[in-house]
């Protein structure tokens, strides 16, 4: 969730009185009805959900598999650490694992021209890794996704945007170090715009799947969709590849509060086909009812 969102959040973590003065409680909140069906390749079936803590797993998630029986990863406000946020770094994003075990947490600032990605080894070491930003990108590092062969890391900007952006894998890619600055290699151009991406993970080393925030829903008829991106070709960081954008689904959008939902971060655990989603609860029900859930294809 990028600097606007996080305002919305912080607001709803921090000022509970004055989200107590705004909530509603008339009654169950209806999902915004889909305009236009989604122009659906595949299907995603909702199989359940667990509450999603305000605190620690409002922003992002991840599953890790490396070491082995390792539990989930989330990212939320409360898992930010001290020395960061007094550095300036105080919002992190929707995080990914590669195969082999390392963790990348995404992180932004509110000001200046770096982002910042967070790396934990396999052995438990923690390093960071700087971008500073190109030409014309966005200061929001709203998530990462680490390609199946795990050199290559995309990463994605907050508003309407036509692009996701392609660096090495801090901390996996021989090519990067954290006393250097991490260069952008590449770009995934696509075919549709998109807006307020919150998270996306490879389904395969074509495939993103991909939790969008939009509270418009005029890019594909709905408010909140699950997109799917088909890539031209496995990123590798020499050359831009395009990307194919389809619309799969709306998010579930059920809460005992009305109002405005966040989507926010996505993991695809590849063990289990398993898919699970982030759906922040409108106004004092972000502390109830927010969800991870959770769903299957077919």
């Amino acid at each position: 969730m990028p600097l606007r969102a996080r305002q919305r959040c912080h607001t709803a973590l921090t000022g509970l009185a004055v989200l107590a003065l705004s909530l509603c409680l008339a009654g169950p909140a209806a999902a915004d009805a889909p305009a236009a069906k989604a122009r659906a390749a595949e299907s995603w079936t909702e199989v359940g959900s667990d509450r999603a803590d305000p605190l620690t797993e409002s922003q992002g998630l991840a599953s890790v598999e490396v070491p082995a029986g390792s539990p989930n990863r989330y990212t939320g406000i409360g898992t930010i650490p001290l020395g960061l946020s007094t550095r300036g770094w105080n919002h992190v994003g929707d995080p990914d694992a590669s195969y082999d075990g390392h963790y990348v947490e995404p992180y932004q600032r509110d000001d200046g021209n770096t982002k910042m990605f967070r790396v934990q080894a396999p052995d438990g070491s923690w390093s960071e890794y700087v971008h500073t930003l190109s030409a014309g990108e966005a200061l929001n590092n709203s998530w990462s996704a680490i390609s199946p062969d795990g050199q290559w890391m995309l990463a994605g900007e907050w508003g309407t945007m036509n692009r996701l952006l392609v660096f090495p894998t801090p901390g996996v890619n021989p090519a990067t170090s954290p006393s250097a600055d991490l260069p952008q290699a590449a770009t995934v151009r696509l075919d549709h715009a998109v807006r307020d991406v919150q998270g996306c993970d490879f389904l395969d080393a074509t495939t993103l799947l991909c939790s969008s925030d939009d509270p418009e829903g005029t890019l594909f008829g709905i408010t909140k969709p699950l997109l799917r991106i088909d890539l031209s070709a496995a990123p590798n960081g020499t050359a831009d590849v395009t990307g194919h954008v389809t619309a799969l689904r709306q998010l579930p959008l059920r809460s005992a509060c009305s109002g405005s939902f966040e989507a926010e971060g996505i993991d695809y655990d590849r063990r289990t086909g398993t898919l699970r989603v982030i759906v922040v609860s409108p106004g004092f029900c972000v502390l109830t009812d927010s969800k991870t859930y959770r769903f299957t294809r077919g």
